[in-house]
């Protein structure tokens, strides 16, 4: 794949992503909807990081380390954002940290972060643009 073809092939996986999450969601699985919003915004930094370094994508699912290696100018916002999605991931993927993690996992608590998780997306589309 050349460059472009490997940007756009991070991004429909962030977009096949974004379905899932919203699909489970929408069956009430909280927890595992929050899980793949990470992945969505992971798959959007890995797109971001192709077109700004043009260099083999880190293996890392850290999203303010791939914002930074990526050269994105962020605030302290952005920061903390992208430091709370990735505890979506660590907090999921380990079993002595999801039992807590699931009782976090209201409704309520997965619409707030889904809707930081969608700003979050948009912004990063945003920059993959210009």
């Amino acid at each position: 794949m050349n460059k472009q073809e490997n940007i756009d092939y991070w991004i429909h996986s962030s977009d096949d992503n974004y379905k899932s999450m919203m699909n489970m969601f929408e069956m009430r699985e909280y927890m595992w909807s929050l899980f793949i919003g990470h992945l969505v915004i992971e798959k959007l930094l890995k797109a971001y990081y192709l077109k700004a370094v043009n260099a083999e994508v880190p293996r890392t699912h850290d999203l303010l380390k791939l914002a930074k290696n990526a050269g994105m100018e962020l605030d302290e916002v952005k920061k903390d954002e992208f430091q709370y999605i990735t505890l979506f991931n660590i907090e999921t993927r380990y079993e002595d940290y999801r039992r807590d993690f699931r009782a976090k996992c209201t409704k309520k608590f997965a619409e707030e972060n889904i809707a930081k998780i969608k700003g979050v997306r948009k912004w990063i589309k945003g920059k993959l643009k210009s």
